[in-house]
């Protein structure tokens, strides 16, 4: 049965995937991208049965656990005066254009000079990132994204430098959670580095808490320490013996007084 996995733009779920294709081979993968309207609607409508997600998301019926942040990026023509720092400060993009939503960048739009007086004007149509990019590259404005989307858009008369000042985004993983199924179980794990020697089964609920289980290894030791201490029991104890131990022979020692020829 084929196993569905949804991406958002920028994420790259290839070493997943892969660990997937090795550890079960008996149920191929179908992996696609999606749109960041989509990136949970898949879930609800059953085309995937987990989503790797920019987080927030609305997790109404849903399970969702974070992976990894991001760091957010500037990315502005190659021209532009900022363009030879290796980090920009927020507090230097004040006075640009944003080409996307100022709520999408609340740091931003809370210190922008064009919001704060009233003066921003319209964005252009922009039917996705690459427009958006496109527009960047002609000096219209600039772009604050996650730097795994602006690597996705990047191009040769666009530079993109860390920007401080702007908090860093989220990747995870969302899942239906009425439809925890094993297979589900199997991908979490994956994704969080478990290795084939665990198993969902290795761990117990004790009063709400995991308590992992005492490997069959370990039972061993402890039967045959167990065994060992009861056999020494049971064993009568020997006086020991006086002398030098078996098979060994004391050295003469030579008794004192004077040797023969002295005087």
């Amino acid at each position: 049965m084929t196993f569905s996995i949804a991406f958002s733009a920028g994420v790259t779920p290839t070493k997943w995937t892969r660990t997937w294709a090795e550890r079960r081979p008996d149920a191929p993968l179908e992996v696609f991208r999606t749109d960041a309207g989509e990136q949970v609607a898949v879930l609800h409508d059953g085309r995937a049965d987990v989503s790797l997600v920019r987080l927030p998301v609305d997790a109404t019926g849903l399970s969702v656990i974070t992976l990894y942040n991001e760091v957010p990026v500037v990315v502005f023509a190659k021209d532009h005066e900022l363009a030879a720092r290796e980090t920009v400060e927020l507090a230097d993009l004040a006075g640009e254009h944003l080409l996307q939503n100022p709520d999408d960048v609340p740091e931003w739009r809370d210190i922008a000079t064009e919001v704060q007086g009233g003066t921003r004007r319209p964005l252009p149509k922009l039917r996705d990132l690459d427009d958006v990019v496109e527009q960047v590259a002609a000096g219209v404005g600039i772009a604050i994204l996650p730097h795994s989307l602006a690597r996705l858009h990047s191009r040769k008369d666009v530079v993109s430098r860390p920007v401080t000042g702007v908090a860093e985004t989220q990747v995870g993983l969302a899942w239906v959670t009425a439809k925890t199924t094993d297979d589900v179980q199997e991908f979490i794990g994956i994704v969080r580095g478990r290795s084939t020697a665990s198993s969902r089964g290795d761990t117990v609920v004790v009063r709400g808490e995991p308590v992992k289980k005492v490997k069959k290894t370990a039972k061993a030791k402890e039967a045959a320490k167990a065994a060992r201490e009861a056999a020494a029991k049971k064993k009568p104890n020997q006086p020991k013996k006086q002398g030098a131990a078996p098979g060994r022979t004391r050295a003469a020692v030579p008794k004192k007084g004077k040797r023969r020829g002295s005087r």
